[in-house]
């Protein structure tokens, strides 16, 4: 992938500049949006109500009631995500997401926080999650287990990383081939288009799922 944007990167990798622009520029684009909001709310208020009340009525679902306190933390990372993967789109610029070291970096966040989430929420009780339902199969389930939960991360961020990279280098190779490319590169846009939201999506249905999982009471 093509190393090179428009934005000045300080000497950091391009990926780790363009996580500081986009954490900089949601913190300011919060702090502008917050302090107008109405009782009356206008066009881009609406949507964003809209946008809140439909990741709170997936959080409840997925979650459960006792989920909802954990609601910004799952929209932060869909936003986030949603903002990393946008970048693709503008020339001059690219979505950190194909990159593994920041998917790796939001995946292990995501697993951390399940299991900081989990003991908080039931102490040393969570760890029956990872014995089975009576303990003789211990031995075999918590090995199990234990793979299956290391396992989450590598899922979560092999398929966000794949994705993204392989979308950019389909865009680098019509790039190279146009104007005979050119309407499969509309194709290519229209198609990223759709990958940007599935994969925001996804990564904040796994994330709401895992940590779900951690708020039920084992048994």
């Amino acid at each position: 992938m093509h190393e090179e944007i428009l934005l000045p990167v300080f000497g950091l990798p391009v990926h780790t500049a363009l996580m500081i622009y986009i954490i900089i520029g949601l913190a300011i684009f919060s702090l502008i949006v917050g302090n107008g909001f109405k009782l009356v709310p206008g066009k881009l208020q609406s949507l964003l109500e809209l946008v809140a009340v439909t990741f709170m009525d997936m959080v409840e679902e997925n979650m459960g009631h006792n989920g909802k306190k954990y609601f910004p933390f799952i929209l932060t990372i869909a936003v986030y995500i949603f903002i990393s993967n946008a970048l693709g789109l503008f020339p001059g610029l690219l979505p950190p997401t194909a990159n593994l070291n920041t998917t790796v970096g939001l995946a292990l966040v995501v697993f951390f926080a399940t299991h900081v989430i989990g003991i908080k929420e039931h102490g040393l009780k969570y760890l029956k999650h990872f014995i089975g339902p009576v303990w003789w199969l211990a031995p075999l389930m918590m090995p199990i287990e234990i793979i299956g939960h290391l396992a989450r991360p590598l899922s979560l961020s092999l398929r966000l990383f794949g994705n993204m990279m392989g979308h950019e280098q389909i865009v680098g190779v019509l790039l190279i081939l146009m104007p005979v490319a050119y309407p499969l590169l509309a194709v290519s846009t229209a198609l990223g288009v759709l990958v940007i939201f599935i994969q925001a999506y996804i990564f904040a249905l796994l994330s709401m799922l895992y940590i779900g999982a951690a708020l039920e009471e084992a048994h």
